[in-house]
C-alpha cells in the first residue's frame, strides 16, 4: 500500500474532523501514529482508514 504522506506531515481524519490537525509521528507498516491537536497521540490503522494530507496554516 502506497501512503501519500510522512513522519511531520499534517493530517486530517475524515471520520473524524472534530480531532482538529494532527502531525504525523511515526509510520509502521499499516500503522500510522498521529498527535492531534484537540484529542493527543493516535494509531490509525491506514488499511481501515484514509488520511487527508493538508498544507498546516498558522
Amino acid at each position: 500500500m502506497f501512503l501519500n504522506y510522512e513522519p511531520g506531515d499534517f493530517v486530517i481524519n475524515p471520520k473524524n474532523k472534530d480531532w482538529g490537525t494532527g502531525q504525523i509521528q511515526s509510520i509502521i507498516k499499516n500503522k500510522v501514529t498521529v498527535n492531534f491537536e484537540n484529542v493527543g497521540k493516535k494509531v490509525i490503522n491506514s488499511k481501515k482508514v484514509l488520511l487527508e494530507r493538508i498544507k498546516k496554516i498558522d
